[in-house]
C-alpha cells in the first residue's frame, strides 16, 4: 500500500485552490487512473493481493474527474445508496478521514466492497463519462483507497474505538450466518441500538468473504478488520454454531429473540448430471475455494487435503469460476482451462478478473461445453470430452442460448475439474423451521418489499432468497432488512 495518510495545511489549501479553478473541460481531459498490480508472472507464485490500491496523489486526481452532477445517477446504481459524489469530493480536498465517514454512513464493508463489487455494472455504469465515451469515474478504486486510508490511520495511531454495548433494555435480534448481507444487518441494526447476535456455522466470521473468494483478491485482514468494527459497534458473534442443528429457531425465540435474519447464503454446488462427474478428482468449486482459501489447503503446517492438478479445467464462467482458475494457478497447474459455453461477450465474470486470469496464463476453451469425464483404471479424471457450441437466439435472460455443434466432440486431458456452474441454499434452514416457505430452486420466499418470510419476524436476504448474487446486493438486502425489521419492531 502507498496511501498518504495525512496532508499539509499547504496542501490542502493548494487542492482546495486547485479543485475550485477546474473547469468541467479540464476534469473531462483527465484519463482515469490505472490500478498498480503485481506482475503476473511474480503473483501465481504467491498469495499477495494482485490490486495494490491508489496513492493519495493518484486518488485525488482520479477524485478530480468527478463532475458532481445535480442529480447523480452514480448513486441510483448503488444497492446500499452510498453518498458517491460526498465521499468523492471529500477526497479531492484531501479530506480522507471524512470521506471514509460518508461511506460508513450506508455501508458496512467498504474496504471490501471497494475491492470485489462488479461497480462497471452498477455505480460507474450510471456514470455521466459513459454518455460521452469517456471512461468512468473509478468509484472502486477510490472506495477501496477512501477505506483502507481510515483503517490504515487507525492502525498506525493505536486509535481504536471503544467497544460500543447496547443498552441492558434493548431489543434483541439474530442473524443466521456472516457473509456480506449479515455483516451489512448486524451494522445497520446496531446502529439503530438493537443487540445484534451473529451465529456463524463455520470456525472463522465472514461467510462467503472468508472461504469463498481468494486473498489475492480479497485479504482476510481487510474483512477482519471491518469485522472488528462491527464488535467494536457492540455486535457479538458466536462461531461453530449451526442454526437448525446446534440451535432450532424456537431456542432463538425462546433465548429473547424478537426478530431473526437468516442469510445462510447458498453453499449447495450445483452439477450437471453428465457421466463421470463422480470420479477421483472432479469437484466443486466450492469445496475446492473452502479447502484453500478457509482450511489452509497447500499452506505449509496445515494438513488439509487438496488435489493439486497439472492439467486443471474449471467449468464456468463466472467470478467463481476466475477464483478457481486463478487459484489452481497458485496451486502449481502447468495448464488452466477455463470451460464455457458461451461466448466470453456473454462470460458473467468480472472483466478486470477475465483479464487477470488470461494474464496468468490461463486458457479459455468457449463454446465449448462437458459432456462426459473419463477416467483411468484407478478412478480418477485423465480426460473430458467437449461438445462445441454455437449461439443461438437469446433466452429469457437476454443471451444468446448455446447449441451444440452437430458431431463436433474433442478429448482433452485433464487431472483435476473443478466445476462451477451455480449454488443452492442448503436445506437445513427451511427444513428445520415448520410453516418457511421455499421456491422450488430451494431458495427462501421473502416479500420483495420488506424481505419478512412466510413466519412474522423472520426476515432473509442475500443468496438465500436471491441464489448466487454479488457481495454488494447481498449487502443491500441486509440494510433493507434492517429497515423493515426495525418499522415493524417499533409499530408493534
Amino acid at each position: 500500500m502507498e496511501n498518504q495518510t495525512t496532508i499539509s495545511p499547504r496542501d490542502a489549501r493548494w487542492r482546495e485552490e486547485l479543485r475550485k479553478s477546474l473547469t468541467a473541460k479540464e476534469r473531462m481531459a483527465i484519463p482515469r487512473v490505472r490500478m498498480p498490480e503485481l506482475d503476473p508472472a511474480y503473483r501465481v507464485t504467491c498469495n499477495e493481493e494482485v490490486n495494490r490500491g491508489l496513492s493519495a496523489e493518484q486518488a485525488v486526481v482520479e477524485a478530480s474527474r468527478c463532475l458532481d452532477c445535480p442529480d447523480p445517477q452514480c448513486v441510483t446504481g448503488c444497492p446500499v445508496s452510498i453518498n458517491i459524489p460526498g465521499f468523492i469530493k471529500n477526497i479531492e480536498r484531501g479530506e480522507f478521514a471524512e470521506a471514509a465517514a460518508v461511506l460508513k454512513e450506508t455501508s458496512a464493508l467498504p474496504a471490501v466492497c471497494g475491492r470485489v463489487c462488479p461497480q462497471e455494472r452498477q455505480c460507474e455504469s450510471k456514470c455521466i463519462y459513459n454518455k460521452t465515451r469517456r471512461e468512468a469515474v473509478a468509484i472502486g478504486y477510490l472506495e477501496r483507497f477512501a477505506a483502507d486510508t481510515a483503517r490504515d490511520r487507525a492502525a498506525k495511531t493505536e486509535d481504536t474505538p471503544a467497544t460500543r454495548h447496547a443498552a441492558p433494555d434493548a431489543i434483541r435480534v439474530a442473524v443466521v450466518g456472516s457473509g456480506p448481507a449479515s455483516l451489512s444487518f448486524a451494522g445497520e441494526m446496531a446502529r439503530r441500538g438493537y443487540a445484534v447476535h451473529v451465529f456463524e456455522a463455520l470456525h472463522e466470521i465472514g461467510g462467503v468473504l472468508k472461504y469463498g473468494i481468494p486473498e489475492f483478491r480479497l485479504p482476510n485482514e481487510i474483512v477482519d478488520a471491518e469485522i472488528k468494527e462491527l464488535r467494536a459497534a457492540g455486535v457479538e458473534f458466536t462461531h461453530d454454531c449451526v442454526i437448525g442443528k446446534t440451535l432450532s429457531y424456537d431456542d432463538l425465540l425462546e433465548q429473547g429473540f424478537k426478530g431473526v435474519f437468516v442469510a445462510s447464503g447458498a453453499g449447495l454446488p450445483r452439477f450437471m448430471g453428465i457421466p463421470g462427474e463422480n470420479y477421483i478428482g472432479v469437484m466443486s468449486s466450492n469445496e475446492y475455494l473452502t479447502r484453500v482459501n478457509l482450511m489452509g489447503a497447500g499452506r505449509q503446517g496445515w494438513a488439509t487435503p487438496v488435489i493439486r492438478g497439472r492439467k486443471v479445467a474449471v467449468i464456468g464462467g463466472g467470478n467463481t469460476a476466475m477464483d478457481s482458475c486463478r487459484t489452481a494457478r497458485r496451486m502449481g497447474a502447468e495448464e488452466v482451462y477455463i470451460v464455457y459455453r458461451r461466448s466470453e461477450a456473454e462470460m458473467p465474470a468480472r472483466a478486470e478478473e477475465v483479464r487477470h486470469a488470461k494474464e496468468e496464463g490461463v486458457t479459455f476453451l468457449t463454446l465449448h461445453n462437458p459432456v462426459e469425464y473419463l477416467a483411468d483404471e484407478k478412478g480418477r479424471v485423465r480426460a473430458m470430452r467437449l461438445q462445441k457450441m454455437e449461439l443461438g437466439e437469446p433466452d429469457e435472460s437476454g443471451r444468446r442460448s448455446p447449441r451444440p455443434v452437430e458431431g463436433a466432440i474433442e478429448e482433452v486431458e485433464v487431472d483435476e475439474v473443478i466445476v462451477s456452474v451455480g449454488v443452492s441454499p442448503n436445506p437445513l434452514i427451511p427444513d428445520s423451521i415448520p410453516g418457511l416457505e421455499v421456491t422450488r430452486r430451494g431458495t427462501l420466499v421473502a416479500d420483495e418489499n420488506t424481505l419478512e418470510t412466510t413466519i412474522p419476524m423472520l426476515f432473509a436476504g442475500g443468496d438465500i432468497v436471491r441464489g448466487g448474487a454479488t457481495v454488494i446486493l447481498a449487502m443491500g438486502d441486509g440494510r433493507k432488512a434492517a429497515a423493515e425489521m426495525d418499522k415493524k419492531i417499533r409499530n408493534s
